[in-house]
């Protein structure tokens, strides 16, 4: 099954839908990790192995922090920019403004296991920045997270994407989360994987705590998840 999917430079996206829709899959094709079984897909009006003649770049968050534990803080968010040769001047500025953007500054010694789920997060964000990306995708880097932890990261990444420009691609299973991100929702299904729904959340930013329990967020979430029922019938009809 097709997906016919265009997203704007700056937008915020969120895929949403049940495991084994594709979403995971489509990030990955974004991200040049998986190749297309037909069709195209451009990335700014170019093929992916032109992407270095728009002069713009990508960042790809994991599910998890993979971060290494023999290295400190620091040591894990330079190593996309020592693989690409940069300076040790170079490479120490643009750590110190990662690290001071989500705010583990005071922490950059420390070893992955001293921090705590939630901070390891943020040292695998600051590693997507540390290369100054365009786009950022992102593969549901907070669900293994606590619901506290995970409120304050998401609210956390809208301060990133807005303050740095960024156009996110996001992957979540949550419809709440989705809602309180995002700027457009793509809804998908499985068997065959496709996109069934694109839902504008047309709420301002910032948001905050009061939009989680408004009747417009609660509307927003009802939409979705009729979606996903709708979806999911006519996926048992495809069994």
């Amino acid at each position: 099954m097709p997906v016919d999917l265009t997203i704007q430079e700056g937008e915020f996206v969120t895929l949403l839908g049940p495991s084994g829709c594709g979403k995971s899959t489509l990030l990955k094709m974004v991200a040049g990790l998986t190749e297309p079984s037909d069709g195209r897909l451009l990335l700014w009006n170019k093929p992916h192995n032109r992407l270095h003649e728009s002069q713009r770049s990508l960042s790809f968050v994991f599910q998890e922090a993979s971060l290494l534990p023999w290295h400190s803080v620091r040591k894990n968010v330079s190593l996309p920019l020592e693989l690409e040769g940069f300076s040790r001047k170079d490479i120490h500025a643009r750590v110190d403004q990662a690290l001071e953007l989500v705010g583990l500054t005071r922490f950059d010694d420390a070893l992955p296991r001293e921090l705590s789920g939630g901070m390891q997060m943020r040292v695998s964000i600051a590693r997507g920045l540390v290369v100054k990306p365009n786009l950022l995708l992102m593969d549901e880097p907070f669900g293994a997270l606590d619901e506290i932890t995970r409120f304050k990261l998401d609210g956390d990444l809208l301060d990133l994407w807005q303050k740095n420009s960024l156009s996110v691609l996001f992957v979540t299973h949550s419809i709440h989360e989705a809602v309180f991100l995002s700027e457009r929702i793509i809804v998908m299904a499985a068997r065959p994987g496709r996109v069934v729904a694109d839902i504008h959340i047309d709420e301002p930013f910032p948001r905050h705590s009061d939009f989680r329990m408004s009747t417009r967020f609660s509307e927003y979430a009802m939409q979705l998840h009729e979606h996903l029922i709708a979806a999911a019938s006519t996926e048992d009809e495809h069994e």
